[in-house]
């Protein structure tokens, strides 16, 4: 049997055409899962015949990945309802780790005496009563491996928020936030590349973490994903980006996709695809307790 046979045989070792009748273990190339090998030495003899073919495939694979739409972001617990991408429309709460929609904790305000206003909506917490408890309640929460309270460490060692600046540290923290899931770790440390803070400036990794919280759901680094590809001269992939984000409530995109149809680089098809895309997704954040909260002077802020 030929190499070139082998290489589209997912019974047998690419290389030397042992199979698992032999009672050999093959085990998957990692990067294409296209072919199987007996060995790290068979593995090792074919990659010059399979880079290429692996190469393709790789990319392939990680392009499926990064234009699949994310799931939407979880829902309000109280109400239900789906939660707005932007920090402004939702509460981390730092005592239960729930993430509550801003017109759940204005109407919760709005009708609790004087007393109970600050407390938690959901678990009835009290709020800490100086920086140094709350502090120690985000340290309990990521003791805890909260990715969102882990990522608000950092953030307050980027900030020296409470906290000495360490933008190592935040870094540190970000890292295994992300781990963890948090799609927002990833973007910060993006960022961190993208600036050179605390980090030698280098595009191509914080092109490599916004990829990572694209893929999570981060709306803003799937935005910038967007304008990284249109500068490269990518077009289609930028495009791809936008209609994603636009999909989950990013009005920047939008924009983008108007100017795009605007100068051939998208149809009127592909904006107005955009525009009812984007309308769905206000449709399933509104709700008059939240235009309540948004047009309100007197929003608690957890943060």
């Amino acid at each position: 049997m030929s190499n070139t046979s082998l290489e589209h045989n997912l019974s047998v070792c690419a290389n030397c055409g042992k199979g698992e009748e032999a009672a050999i273990n093959l085990k998957s190339c990692t990067a294409c899962k296209l072919v199987k090998y007996c060995s790290r030495d068979c593995q090792i003899a074919h990659r010059p015949q399979h880079k290429k073919a692996c190469k393709r495939r790789s990319k392939e694979l990680h392009d499926e990945k990064l234009f699949k739409q994310p799931p939407p972001k979880e829902d309000c617990p109280i109400c239900m309802m789906r939660l707005p991408y932007l920090g402004a429309g939702t509460v981390y709460m730092n005592c239960c780790g729930k993430v509550i929609c801003r017109g759940c904790v204005y109407a919760f305000q709005s009708r609790a005496t004087k007393k109970e206003h600050d407390i938690c909506p959901f678990c009835r917490t009290p709020p800490p009563s100086s920086d140094e408890k709350k502090i120690k309640r985000y340290k309990k929460r990521a003791d805890m491996n909260d990715p969102i309270a882990m990522k608000g460490i950092g953030s307050m060692y980027r900030d020296g928020d409470g906290l000495p600046r360490d933008q190592a540290k935040a870094l540190e923290l970000w890292h295994r936030a992300g781990e963890l899931g948090s799609a927002e770790a990833y973007y910060n440390i993006g960022n961190a590349y993208q600036l050179g803070d605390g980090v030698e400036r280098d595009m191509k990794k914080a092109k490599h973490y916004w990829e990572l919280s694209a893929i999570k759901g981060n709306v803003q680094a799937r935005h910038n994903l967007g304008v990284s590809e249109a500068q490269a001269g990518n077009a289609d992939r930028a495009l791809k980006h936008y209609l994603i984000a636009t999909r989950d409530g990013s009005f920047n995109s939008l924009e983008t996709i108007k100017r795009y149809s605007l100068n051939g680089d998208a149809t009127k098809d592909e904006y107005a695809k955009a525009l009812q895309s984007y309308q769905a997704y206000v449709d399933e954040i509104k709700s008059k307790q939240r235009d309540e909260a948004a047009a309100s002077d007197e929003y608690q802020n957890y943060y």
